[in-house]
């Protein structure tokens, strides 16, 4: 058994697009607040501005083995890789006027001590009801007991997806596929195409 979540093995499968997540595009957040490592409730339809709202299954913890064909499971494997992508360009992203925040269906408490232990300077939200899944009916997949998201990233301008990524691949290189995509596409102007931007994301159609 794999007991380390970092770095990610050089064989891992590759997730396919299956559709899961075609309807997001330019729907509106629910009127829903989840908790944050922080303590604070954030209601995602009242959350203003442009931010961005990554979805993993969950990270792993040093020493503690993961779940039985982790690895074999396509897309499950690099929450911690992608999380500190979006630590080590949170600079560039604040300078875009963008904020990030993860979200998983782990409770805070677990949350809380990947964000110390990684030093994320942003929050990640608790969805251990699994309320977005019925909102926005987002993927999931079960595995040893426990359904977990399947890993996609929203951007968010004022309360409405702008763009999804999905599926992300290799989790270590969306915050900077999400950070291309930002750049091609400034708030105001029509949005660029996916193969623009560097990322495989999905944009609203008219």
């Amino acid at each position: 058994m794999n007991t380390n979540p970092f770095p990610l093995p050089d064989n891992l499968p590759v997730p396919t697009d299956d559709g899961a997540a075609v309807h997001l595009a330019g729907s509106p957040l629910p009127e829903l607040s989840l908790t944050a490592t922080d303590g604070a409730l954030l209601n995602l339809a009242q959350r203003a501005g442009r931010w961005v709202l990554y979805v993993y299954p969950m990270t792993g913890r040093p020493g503690v083995a993961l779940p039985d064909g982790w690895d074999a499971i396509p897309g499950a494997r690099g929450c911690t890789p992608q999380s500190c992508g979006f630590r080590d360009h949170f600079a560039e992203l604040q300078a875009l006027h963008t904020g990030v925040y993860g979200l998983s269906a782990q409770d805070s408490e677990y949350q809380r001590e990947a964000r110390d232990r990684l030093h994320l300077p942003f929050e990640l939200l608790s969805d251990s009801g699994l309320r977005l899944k019925s909102a926005l009916r987002l993927p999931t997949f079960r595995v040893a007991g426990m359904e977990l998201y399947r890993r996609l990233t929203l951007v968010i301008d004022d309360g409405r997806v702008s763009t999804v990524f999905y599926p992300v691949f290799p989790p270590d290189r969306n915050a900077d596929d999400v950070l291309a995509w930002l750049r091609a596409n400034p708030r105001g102007a029509p949005p660029a195409s996916a193969a623009a931007a560097g990322g495989s994301a999905r944009t609203p159609t008219s």
